[in-house]
């Protein structure tokens, strides 16, 4: 059974950036995609990012398009989220996700993906 375990969470203001990362452990990584995904208060989650597995295509919401980057070294099991030019709306829990199938093409589809990481806050204060 894979873990996956997210930091780099936090309080910045507008403008900040951040690296999230998350670490799988207790299973295979390099073989499945991988997603980021946030949820807001009130608000139900969303898609942000995803990538292919081995280091393949990735993919954005259009509201962090430009602005985040994801990315993934196999050899240490992890996948980032690069955070750049956060805004106030940025602020929500983080998840990442592991596909549920290995050699799965990456999808926005949350219910593609069948593990998931605890969470790491990030808020942007304007």
């Amino acid at each position: 059974q894979v873990q996956l375990l997210e930091s780099g969470g936090g309080l910045v203001q507008a403008g900040d950036s951040l690296r999230l990362s998350c670490e799988a452990s207790g299973g295979t990584f390099s073989d499945y995609a991988m997603g980021w995904f946030r949820r807001s208060p009130g608000k139900e989650r969303e898609f942000v990012a995803s990538i292919d597995w081995g280091n393949g295509p990735t993919d954005y919401a259009n509201s962090v398009r430009g602005r985040f980057a994801i990315s993934r070294d196999n050899s240490k099991n992890t996948v980032y989220l690069q955070m750049n030019s956060l805004k106030p709306e940025d602020t929500a829990v983080y998840y990442c996700a592991r596909a549920r199938y290995p050699l799965a093409t990456h999808t926005s589809i949350a219910a593609a993906y069948e593990s998931w990481g605890q969470g790491t806050q990030v808020t942007v204060s304007s």
